[in-house]
């Protein structure tokens, strides 16, 4: 047997009803031309569970012991209790798959039972098939769940599946080089960098220092005390709603060279724009900006390896309604965290951030006190294949994450890069963020103002 880490315990104790502690993964894909896509389906689940033995973690349990939570071999594993294939009900369209998508990603998992699932839907009107994935994250973190999805399509449209459960997920130093990349997994991780890697070296504490005065005179500065409280950040419900739409890359990076931001500017323009309309519909929108916690890299050589990845506000900027404005205060906002950074190796770097994001890693996981928030949203953008990528020969048209609310941050707004596409993933609660569904919209309006 062998024992779960601190911060993969830490998952399985955030777990509630209402926070179900999953990653996941929706693929929409075009079977072979000729090929129905209800028998593409049978066909396809029949070669999937030909290929009954899954190697760890896939073939493993939660075990407890003396209070420790340890994975061991199940022995008992069962294909079908994991792999399933589904049709939808008429007429079929994408509103009945993201219909299912949210039940499946609202419902907790059997921990009698290896943490993943697989579903492969057939039934969509327009002839696709689609695929939806969940592994819990005391399992693997989000970006790894990512890769593994990615690594069980092929570039080559003769390929034949590779199921993601034949597949070795990362571990040890392997692991740790993409656990940084997921927010949330860098927040619970911030608490751990407090107590083992934050040392009172000068310039951590000059920094420190520095951000205290800087709340008081700079505007660009966003301190972790600073969010409004909005409907977002307030108590879920275990129903979840998930809504995804792609944004041509070409259009997105068009913008970014007419306005001189960067790509993720762009993106953070998008959803302040979005949030602002989707709020002032709800006569619901703060005076003040809403924060958004976005990971951003640290690297600074052409090394793939090490936690190069670090956590920071932004100021979306929604209290302004020219979209210029807007978008000047995205940019001084994340260049104010950016040259902070420059003046600090990334173990300082790391030491601060453990310091400043420690109690809200802590209280956003576990739910302590949702009355407090250091930021509103979560938007965090996932590395993803540029080249097209097959499902058991089925053309991928659309690979979108979905991601995790929590108590006190009720939506996550994730995206990933695939194909010449920004693939963007909403998961929210479906009580607490009503019609999330629009936000879609409006970040294509948003879109369309800034071209």
């Amino acid at each position: 047997m062998k024992p779960l880490s601190i911060l993969d315990t830490g998952f399985l104790l955030a777990e509630r009803r209402n926070q179900p502690m999953h990653v996941g993964g929706l693929i929409l894909a075009t079977p072979p031309a000729g090929i129905d896509a209800k028998v593409f389906a049978c066909e396809s689940t029949a070669r999937a569970l030909e290929c009954c033995d899954a190697v760890p973690p896939f073939n493993q349990k939660l075990v407890r012991r003396g209070g420790v939570y340890f994975w061991d071999t199940d022995t008992e594993f069962d294909l079908e209790s994991h792999f399933t294939h589904v049709s939808l009900p008429a007429p079929g369209r994408i509103r009945e798959l993201l219909v299912l998508v949210s039940k499946l990603h609202g419902m907790l998992m059997d921990r009698t039972k290896p943490l993943w699932e697989v579903y492969l839907i057939d039934g969509l009107e327009d002839g696709r098939i689609a695929v939806y994935v969940k592994i819990h994250h005391s399992m693997v973190d989000g970006v790894a769940a990512m890769k593994l999805v990615q690594r069980a399509m092929a570039t080559d449209p003769q390929a034949k599946i590779t199921p993601v459960w034949t597949l070795a997920a990362p571990s040890g130093k392997a692991r740790e080089k993409t656990a940084r990349a997921n927010p949330l997994t860098a927040l619970v991780n911030s608490a751990g960098n407090f107590v083992t890697q934050a040392k009172s070296t000068p310039k951590v504490i000059a920094e420190l220092v520095r951000s205290i005065r800087e709340r008081r005179v700079d505007p660009d500065h966003v301190s972790v005390f600073q969010a409004p409280k909005t409907i977002f950040n307030q108590r879920i419900s275990g129903s979840r709603r998930f809504a995804a739409e792609a944004y041509s890359m070409a259009r997105i990076k068009a913008a970014s060279k007419k306005h001189r931001a960067t790509l993720n500017d762009i993106v953070l323009a998008m959803c302040g724009a979005a949030l602002r309309r989707y709020l002032i519909e709800l006569n619901a929108l703060p005076d003040k900006p809403l924060i958004a916690m976005v990971p951003v890299s640290l690297r600074r050589d052409g090394s793939e390896g090490g936690n190069q990845i670090a956590m920071v506000l932004a100021n979306l900027g929604t209290h302004i309604a020219d979209p210029l404005e807007r978008l000047d205060t995205i940019v001084r906002s994340m260049n104010n965290s950016k040259e902070r950074f420059k003046r600090m190796s990334q173990g300082e770097i790391l030491s601060y951030l453990g310091v400043v994001m420690a109690a809200h890693g802590v209280n956003l996981a576990l739910g302590v006190n949702p009355g407090w928030q250091a930021f509103n949203v979560i938007i965090s953008n996932v590395p993803g294949p540029k080249e097209t990528r097959y499902w058991d020969g089925a053309e991928v048209s659309g690979l979108y994450p979905v991601s995790i609310p929590v108590d006190g941050c009720a939506l996550n707004i994730t995206l990933l890069g695939y194909a010449g596409h920004l693939e963007f993933g909403l998961t929210a609660c479906r009580h607490t963020v009503p019609h999330m569904q629009n936000l879609l919209k409006y970040l294509e309006d948003a879109l369309i103002e800034l071209e």
